[in-house]
């Protein structure tokens, strides 16, 4: 169910996704409102569930975590079980940053940060190979971000 929004929300949104820690005066003065008005929108907003909640963004690269690889997966068995046994299994490995199940040639797509080139090898050899049903996989070094976390600059 999508959320109807106007222009000034979409500012409103725009400003937060940059900086969550913005004060209401500052976001108002940004956007052409008072506080109030403000403050009302964005809690209509978190009241709707188109602001899910607040979070801090730490920078992989100053964490040292610069090797990014995507990983296809197929599954030996894609039975509702195995795919939730799959996916509880996935959400325990902190470097897989991303995981989507995918309709095409393959089951899962993932996104594995880690130090580097030896870490992300220890990381598929004893975590990803080792996740249940995984039949194969196919590995993909990522050279450079082009785009990450586009959503801050429109939504």
């Amino acid at each position: 169910m999508s959320v109807e929004i106007d222009a000034i929300d979409r500012k409103i949104l725009r400003e937060l996704a940059a900086n969550a820690r913005l004060a209401t005066a500052e976001l108002a003065r940004r956007v052409g409102l008072s506080k109030t008005p403000v403050a009302a929108r964005i809690r209509a907003m978190e009241d709707s569930g188109l602001i899910s909640g607040y979070r801090v963004q730490l920078s992989p690269m100053k964490l040292g975590l610069t090797h990014v690889t995507f990983v296809q997966v197929s599954l030996s068995d894609t039975r509702e079980k195995a795919l939730r046994e799959f996916n509880a299994a996935v959400r325990a490995i902190p470097e897989i940053e991303e995981c989507y199940m995918i309709a095409g040639g393959f089951d899962y797509l993932m996104k594995v940060r880690s130090r580097d080139i030896g870490e992300y090898r220890r990381v598929m050899g004893e975590a990803i190979s080792a996740l249940p049903h995984v039949n194969s996989t196919s590995s993909f070094v990522a050279m450079e971000a082009v785009v990450e976390n586009a959503l801050t600059e429109t939504p």
